[in-house]
């Protein structure tokens, strides 16, 4: 395949590309090449929300129609992970682009952030900004205004170490007083169409399939290329191992596996929608697990990243595949034209291994509707309230017959080299009355089932007395005699909110 330029619209143009490494990332370019210093390097790699920037689409090639702003499908990124081929074809939106033409007045989100000191060292200022503008710009699309908490949700991928987060709240707050001029995306729209394309678009090792019969002909031509969806992980190989990539399959550009659909008696959610997009199906279902959707890393990575990724990339701390066993969630494999399916508790062999063969690829995970109808909790446990990876994640899901356990479902994550259920916990459940000695007996079982690590997140004997408390969490939340109420579900850390906490 020849190589073709990068095209993507970006400061009122069409920005051309002709020659770059596929791994340099959107804040290198950003900085080096195109002089917008205002994005910032924090981290470098997704956590500290400091380069957050905004990706635009056609909504038709976006899997989050309820992200549409005037006809273009806006989203915020962190551009530190994020390499800049996968901005072919789509829109870029910066810290720069926020001050009116002409007058140069800063906007609301940039004004509000001045008036209530939410700035001090102002460094994170920027990735804070475009979070409150995308904000800002999907409220005003809607009519809408959110709460103190909303505004808290969607900045929790921005961290700061100065003001302790109360006058950023309330600038977020304060924005939605000032005159704003929404964005006027006619002119991106009608560039994108401009650069619109229905081929498979390759630049150097990098390649990106726009249907899913390109993508399984190209995987099965390519069996040792790296497959690359949100590169929430893969931009980390990059920025932090130095690892060098082989050629790239890039699938965030394949329609297909954006969708997610009922079929009979089956939800199928495609490998390539997004993690905000896919635990939003969940919770709609199955609202126990809203806040495991809210607090699953942050909305910068939700937004790139895929439930599909997580499950494939096999990381025994991912917390979509303990909530997924817990819904006998099977893993729909595809290698040319042949489909296969496995249950997700077999798909994992050893740590970060499984039985993906050679040219084949996670094309969607199915969910039985008959699992959507258990009783079922996630609970994730961490240092931090948000935007913090997990030192233990559990999917819990029960049936009861009266006061007799009938199933019993217990996925744990962070405990095992691998994402499993606990096997002996269960056997110890099943058949048995849902009483506090029952739990006892499961709890105790636990003991067989894993053998945890210690690390810098959590030490063996915390994670294993976790875990048992947490089945009895589970107990009190589900027990047929004055359970506790859904919304208090879910444990998350020992620490506070951070974003609602008064400096």
């Amino acid at each position: 395949m020849s190589t073709q330029p990068i095209r993507f619209y970006h400061r009122g143009d069409l920005v051309e590309v002709a020659c770059t490494e596929p791994t340099r990332t959107v804040l290198d370019w950003l900085r080096e090449d195109a002089r917008c210093t205002g994005t910032k390097e924090g981290c470098n790699e997704g956590d500290c929300g400091a380069c957050v920037v905004a990706i635009g689409e056609l909504p038709e090639h976006a899997d989050t129609p309820a992200a549409t702003v005037r006809g273009l499908s806006l989203r915020t990124v962190n551009a530190c992970i994020q390499f800049l081929p996968t901005l072919h074809g789509k829109a870029l939106f910066t810290v720069e682009d926020l001050k009116a033409v002409g007058s140069g007045a800063l906007h609301p989100a940039q004004q509000a952030m001045v008036e209530c000191h939410g700035s001090q060292c102002g460094f994170c200022t920027p990735g804070f900004v475009m979070s409150m503008w995308s904000t800002c710009e999907h409220h005003q699309a809607c009519g809408t205004r959110p709460t103190r908490q909303q505004l808290a949700d969607d900045l929790a991928g921005n961290l700061c170490r100065c003001t302790g987060y109360r006058p950023i709240l309330d600038a977020g707050q304060r924005m939605f007083d000032l005159p704003a001029a929404p964005l006027d995306t006619a002119p991106v729209i009608a560039a994108l169409r401009s650069i619109e394309r229905s081929d498979t678009f390759s630049h150097g090792r990098f390649h990106a399939p726009r249907t899913l019969a390109a993508l399984a002909t190209l995987r099965e031509r390519l069996p040792d290329a790296r497959v690359l969806a949100g590169s929430t992980d893969i931009g980390l190989w990059v920025n932090k191992q130095f690892k060098p990539l082989p050629e790239i399959i890039y699938v965030g550009d394949v329609d297909e596996l954006k969708r997610i659909e009922e079929r009979d008696t089956e939800l199928v959610i495609g490998a390539g929608a997004s993690l905000e997009t896919s635990w939003r199906a969940l919770a709609t279902r199955l609202p126990e697990l809203t806040d495991v959707w809210l607090r699953f890393a942050s909305p910068p990575i939700r937004n790139a990243g895929t439930m599909g990724g997580n499950v494939a990339n096999g990381s025994p701390i991912g917390d979509a595949p303990p909530v997924l066993m817990s819904l006998d969630a099977q893993v729909e494999l595809r290698r040319g034209e042949r489909v296969r399916r496995m249950p997700l508790t077999e798909f994992y062999v050893d740590y970060m291994k499984s039985r993906l063969e050679p040219g084949e690829f996670v094309q969607g995970l199915v969910i039985p509707q008959a699992a959507l109808r258990r009783q079922v909790r996630a609970y994730k446990i961490s240092k931090r309230f948000d935007s913090d990876i997990s030192a233990v994640c559990a999917g819990f899901a029960i049936e009861l017959d009266g006061d007799t356990v009938k199933a019993v479902r217990l996925a744990f994550g962070g405990m095992a080299a691998i994402v499993k259920r606990a096997a002996n916990a269960e056997a110890a459940l099943v058949g048995q009355p849902w009483t506090p000695a029952s739990v006892a007996a499961a709890q105790a079982a636990l003991a067989q089932d894993f053998k945890p690590l210690t690390d810098m997140r959590a030490s063996a004997a915390y994670r294993l007395q976790v875990a048992q408390n947490l089945l009895q969490r589970f107990w009190l939340e589900t027990r047929t005699t004055d359970p506790l109420p859904i919304q208090a579900t879910s444990v998350w850390s020992v620490m506070p909110h951070a974003m609602t906490q008064e400096a």
